[in-house]
């Protein structure tokens, strides 16, 4: 079984972490936030709190075994170069790194890593898959070659469970999400409808009108489902 490192678990390095879990990946997911970590550990392999920046606490977990790693870290522009650097410097052949701004782009690219993440790019794409296919609310590209959407329901889904609709078998993708408008009442008595995530939907759960379905799989069989009516 491959092992990939995700290190910063904020919304993007969370997502990353449980997608990649999903696709039968061991993820060791890494944070110096005790309670993100906590967050996730029900959800990947191997879940540590340790500074990043610190080369002698990431080799005490064994990080220079892993097939790749994942750079998710965004604000801290510092953790994330010295983060990388270091990967690099330990021999980690494949190396993901997010990028928020030009220059730290052109330092990440001067080190040569495998590839450099640019979610403003990836959301630009997004909007444009989005207007070509109304179905498709969300789209991002994924490092294992899979694409994540978020897709409305179609209505022959409505009603039907997940193992009845058996979606891998039909379209080869996998459900990761199921996201759900639950209607409710706020402080002022007004009624809203109020987003939940089941991000761990099981074979009998069974589809309503307002549901997202959460996938992962190829573009092209993501593009299919999406053309579904």
């Amino acid at each position: 079984m491959r092992q990939i490192a995700v290190i910063g678990l904020g919304r993007f390095g969370l997502t990353v972490a449980k997608t990649l879990t999903s696709q039968a990946v061991e993820v060791l997911a890494i944070d110096v936030d005790k309670e993100k970590v906590e967050d996730i550990k029900d959800y990947v392999a191997v879940a540590v709190a340790l500074d990043s920046m610190d080369e002698k606490a990431l080799r005490s977990i064994g990080i220079e075994q892993v097939d790749a790693a994942i750079v998710c870290i965004g604000a801290n522009v510092e953790a994330n170069l010295l983060t990388t650097t270091l990967l690099k410097k330990m021999g980690i052949k494949n190396i993901y790194a997010r990028a928020v701004n030009p220059l730290q782009e052109e330092i990440l690219k001067s080190l040569e890593i495998t590839k450099i993440i640019k979610l403003e790019e990836e959301m630009g794409e997004s909007v444009g898959k989005s207007l070509t296919s109304p179905n498709i609310q969300v789209c991002m590209k994924l490092s294992s070659g899979h694409t994540m959407a978020e897709i409305k329901i179609p209505q022959e889904f409505q009603g039907r469970s997940l193992k009845d609709l058996n979606l891998r078998k039909r379209y080869d993708v996998n459900v990761v999400a199921i996201k759900k408008q639950i209607p409710s009442i706020d402080e002022t008595g007004k009624r809203i409808l109020k987003e939940v995530i089941n991000d761990l939907p099981q074979a009998e759960d069974v589809l309503q009108e307002s549901d997202y379905l959460i996938v992962v799989g190829k573009e092209e069989s993501i593009g299919l489902l999406s053309k579904h009516k």
